[in-house]
């Protein structure tokens, strides 16, 4: 790890704002009105995704992409002026929150500032023509970070922002040299000492493509000594053969499993059930019951939680990249009550807690256990929101389940679920 990460970060709330879909204006100053709303689901940081202007040229859709970056040192004049953005940071900020924006330093738009005023700083294909080494990304044109002086200035923006915000999530992270953010880890540092480093490290299958083609893709246990959070996408394969049927449960609590034998014992994975890149839960987890035990489990896993705009609405449909596309809020579900409650059971769980999965495969109940010290978390989650029971390591009795506080037996070893999600504190 990162030797100054924050061991708060680990039990943190972090929801993630796209603000072309955020409200119908599209703006700051719109998004400024839902402050309140969003901190009572328990939020602890606002990431933005890209606030930046947007490329032009080969842009997909009729608006384009937020991830091809036009220019790196302003914001998409869509969206408002720089003085609008800073109110806004102002007014997370005076609700006690945090704002992580948007970094895409593996690319920019062919059109950028950066390719008109230095075309050296980008990577060139066998023909001389700009392009990019790896996926189907025709709006985006990679950076070379062989050229010492694309360093200097991607470090430079850095400091300039952090004079603002109060860190970065990284796009596509592995993907850049991690001498890079080292380096720029170490000079941010300097402007604001406190600085959140949130890597998306990419799909474990897309990175061994990716080093197999020749190129450079960092390992998650190698991102982790520049940055303070992961993407959980080293094992999300697992996840998605579960979540959509085509692998069992018992096969994704091993993944997990195997991230706790692996890294050290303070690693902080982002935990997410969606995101912008990623299908809705609600559209793969339709039972409402079960959805609560998804997202209950979410909240248990170690690390930070993200919260997708309209998760908290059970939204079914994904905003696109390229349109603007609002998400509603009359679903008719509105989990945040469950999304309070559950934050305010996640901050009494440890940061470097030992972690343990099993589970049922037949049943589709998961059995999560943290132990830090003198004290003991169970969570017991049933995935298809049915009755059931679970072997547990508890003697016979009744016990309070902090999220509703309703009563769990256990008798003849086994605690009886009632198809809601429980999580238990206990004495160790």
């Amino acid at each position: 790890m990162a030797l100054n990460t924050d061991p708060r970060l680990q039990n943190q709330v972090i929801y993630s704002v796209y603000v072309r879909a955020h409200t119908p204006e599209g703006s700051f100053r719109a998004v400024a009105e839902d402050l309140d709303r969003i901190r009572a689901l328990g939020t602890d940081i606002i990431w933005f995704m890209p606030i930046h202007p947007i490329g032009v040229e080969g842009k997909k859709g009729s608006l384009g992409c937020p991830y091809a970056n036009r220019d790196y040192r302003t914001v998409n004049p869509a969206y408002g002026t720089m003085e609008d953005f800073r109110g806004l940071v102002d007014e997370i900020h005076r609700r006690g929150m945090k704002v992580l924006i948007d970094v895409v330093y593996n690319h920019t738009s062919p059109d950028s500032n950066l390719y008109h005023e230095h075309p050296e700083f980008f990577y060139r294909l066998p023909d001389g023509r700009p392009g990019n080494k790896a996926g189907d990304w025709a709006d985006v044109i990679d950076l070379d970070y062989t050229v010492p002086a694309l360093w200097d200035y991607q470090i430079e923006s850095l400091c300039m922002w952090a004079k603002i915000v109060d860190g970065f999530r990284c796009d596509v992270a592995s993907l850049v040299p991690l001498d890079f953010w080292k380096k720029a880890r170490a000079e941010v540092a300097k402007v604001n000492p406190g600085c959140i480093w949130l890597a998306e490290s990419v799909h474990a299958l897309f990175a061994n493509r990716v080093r197999a083609m020749g190129f450079h893709a960092a390992r998650d246990t190698e991102l982790f000594d520049a940055f303070d959070m992961e993407y959980d996408y080293d094992i999300w394969e697992g996840f998605e053969r579960f979540v959509t049927g085509r692998g069992p449960l018992s096969g994704y609590l091993e993944l997990l499993n195997i991230q706790q034998a692996m890294y050290p014992d303070n690693y902080n994975k982002m935990r997410c059930l969606e995101n912008h890149d990623q299908p809705r839960i609600a559209s793969r987890v339709s039972d409402p019951l079960a959805l609560e035990n998804f997202t209950a489990m979410l909240y248990f896993l170690k690390g930070a939680t993200l919260l997708y705009a309209g998760q908290e609405f059970a939204c079914t449909h994904r905003p696109s990249l390229f349109e603007q596309e609002v998400f509603p809020r009359d679903t008719g579900r509105d989990l945040s009550p469950l999304l309070r409650k559950l934050a305010e059971v996640k901050r009494l769980l440890g940061a470097d807690d030992a972690f343990f999965a099993d589970g049922d495969d037949e049943s589709c109940i998961a059995l999560m256990e943290r132990v830090n010290g003198d004290c003991r978390k169970l969570g017991v989650f049933s995935l298809r929101g049915k009755t059931g029971e679970i072997a547990v390591d508890l003697p016979d009795g009744n016990y309070v389940n902090r999220i509703d506080n309703s009563a769990v037996t256990v008798k003849g070893g086994k605690l009886v679920s009632s198809g809601k999600p429980i999580v238990l504190i206990l004495p160790r």
